[in-house]
């Protein structure tokens, strides 16, 4: 069966079909799959029944993984405990609502409190020096509303910027950390340790694709300043243009299916998740491949 990508909207969010991704990927194969990310950014491959080495393996053949799943050098991704914690494959992030006991989260816990943020638009890792590339998430299981994932093309918006605008934001540098993030959903009681290991990063606002050379809006819920600005200023600056980069015109909405694999490029995107039953059982797991540079230096 011939690899087939259909459009899911105008030039933004495929999906793909005639493909196995629990089966190695030819170097033709692989090779479709670059070029459609670097057109649609976000792809989508239904009917994908993954196991956690096999979507290991197939994410492997599109670079190298971060090093780490949550970047905060602390503990256990998204501060979980031992008892909330569940044994997933190498290399695989949990990012589901269930506990160690195949419960679901308690709502007053930190693990399920962090998690909250991540309903707030976001680009994966923007809060790491060198930001994020692909990353992959399998839906093993879904709840029965809710739950969507959200896209928002920063391409398309950085295009439909007025003139003024785009010259206003073309060199300006954001401060990025997963404390501003959570601080806007109210979890703002971190220990100092905590908020060493958060500390923010340098990202240029207007980054450019490495293959296409296209300009995107670098945006995210983890931008907290702006270099040369109040924060008062650059927060209502940065929520202004959030509002207009996430426009009904610029996203796609994700309805999840089981073994929906769905892949998008953080480099010209960002997402959200949306609300779902928290009683229910939502199973999604996260490979996360490395970027390729980053946007701009690091003050020493």
């Amino acid at each position: 069966m011939t690899l087939t990508i259909t459009p899911l909207t105008p030039g933004f969010a495929g999906e793909v079909m005639g493909l196995d991704c629990r089966a190695p990927l030819s170097p033709a194969e692989v090779a479709a799959v670059e070029a459609g990310m670097d057109q649609f950014a976000v792809l989508v491959f239904p009917g994908q029944a993954l196991s956690d080495a096999e979507q290991l393996a197939f994410t492997l053949q599109f670079g190298v993984l971060e090093k780490s799943g949550h970047g905060s050098g602390i503990g256990r991704i998204h501060f979980r405990t031992d008892q909330e914690a569940r044994s997933l494959g190498a290399g695989i992030g949990d990012f589901s609502n269930i506990d160690g006991q195949g419960r679901p989260l308690a709502a007053d816990t930190r693990a399920y409190m962090f998690k909250l943020a991540d309903r707030l638009w976001h680009s994966d890792s923007s809060f790491r020096p060198v930001p994020a590339k692909y990353s992959l998430l399998s839906g093993r299981a879904v709840p029965s509303w809710g739950g969507n994932t959200e896209f928002a093309d920063m391409r398309a918006a950085y295009d439909a910027l007025d003139a003024r605008t785009r010259a206003m934001v073309e060199d300006l540098v954001c401060g990025h950390s997963q404390m501003y993030s959570r601080e806007k959903v109210g979890f703002a009681e971190m220990s100092e340790a905590e908020r060493a290991a958060f500390a923010p990063v340098r990202q240029r606002l207007v980054r450019t694709h490495p293959v296409t050379g296209r300009k995107s809006l670098f945006l995210s819920s983890h931008a907290g300043t702006i270099e040369g600005w109040s924060i008062p200023e650059a927060r209502m600056f940065l929520h202004e243009l959030t509002e207009f980069a996430t426009g009904p015109r610029f996203v796609y909405s994700h309805a999840w299916r089981v073994n929906d694999l769905v892949v998008w490029d953080n480099r010209t995107t960002m997402h959200r998740g949306r609300r779902f039953d928290p009683a229910e059982l939502r199973d999604v797991r996260q490979t996360r491949l490395a970027g390729d540079a980053p946007t701009i230096e690091q003050m020493a």
